[in-house]
């Protein structure tokens, strides 16, 4: 899997916090841009993320290239309404040389890695012999979910927000929480008292929305955080 922040809105702090203060100054946009603090604009954040005051953060968003993922990602990351997406099409690019994701859990089980890769390679075999004979719209039904596909989305902050507190969660499938840690790491470079708090509730409240299911995680954190 490969993950790379390829735009984002200039100065994302800054416009972020200068719409929160927006809504309480008489001052213009320009001029509350133009005078904010490094200083400033992280203790607004601070407080602005602490208050769950998440509106502001929509003026900012977030586009990633992101490679090398399943079509069993890719069908759990479009759940993700408040977001664009534009995926490799396998109606106009052929998959006869496609890759493929392996689950983790396979490379302990040799016997069952071998029937997966034998049976990946059969199917292969059927998907070249069949655009042979019929469109490659229709030759592509016979593709498994684990052929990789190349996409390219876009958020804006406040849906990144819940992107994380979702994927980055430990119940959250393997494959989505890895894309979304790596997307977590990207815009933590370039914008990191922004999402300084981005992540799943265990993390960010010390409380586990999972109930029965929970991980145990939350209380592990507050157990080491004394509360």
């Amino acid at each position: 899997m490969r993950v790379e922040l390829i735009s984002y809105t200039p100065d994302p702090e800054r416009l972020v916090a200068a719409a929160a203060r927006l809504c309480y100054s008489s001052r213009s946009a320009g001029q509350i841009m133009e005078n904010f603090t490094p200083g400033e604009i992280q203790k607004l954040l601070e407080t602005l993320l602490a208050m769950g005051h998440e509106s502001p953060a929509e003026h900012v968003s977030f586009t990633f290239a992101v490679e090398g993922v399943s079509r069993v990602l890719s069908h759990q990351l479009v759940r993700h309404r408040i977001a664009s997406y534009s995926q490799k099409s396998q109606r106009y690019v052929s998959e006869k040389n496609f890759t493929y994701v392996t689950p983790p859990s396979l490379r302990e089980h040799p016997e069952a890695l071998k029937a997966y890769q034998d049976k990946i390679e059969e199917i292969r075999r059927l998907y070249r012999d069949l655009q042979a004979l019929i469109p490659a719209e229709d030759a592509r039904y016979i593709l498994p979910e684990a052929v990789t596909t190349n996409i390219i989305c876009t958020f804006n902050a406040r849906s990144l927000f819940n992107f994380f507190r979702l994927r980055c969660c430990r119940r959250a499938q393997w494959e989505i929480r890895e894309l979304a840690e790596k997307m977590r790491t990207e815009v933590r470079k370039v914008a990191p008292n922004l999402f300084a708090r981005a992540g799943p509730s265990c993390e960010t409240e010390g409380i586990c929305y999972e109930g029965k299911y929970t991980c145990g995680r939350a209380k592990e954190i507050r157990r080491r955080e004394g509360v």
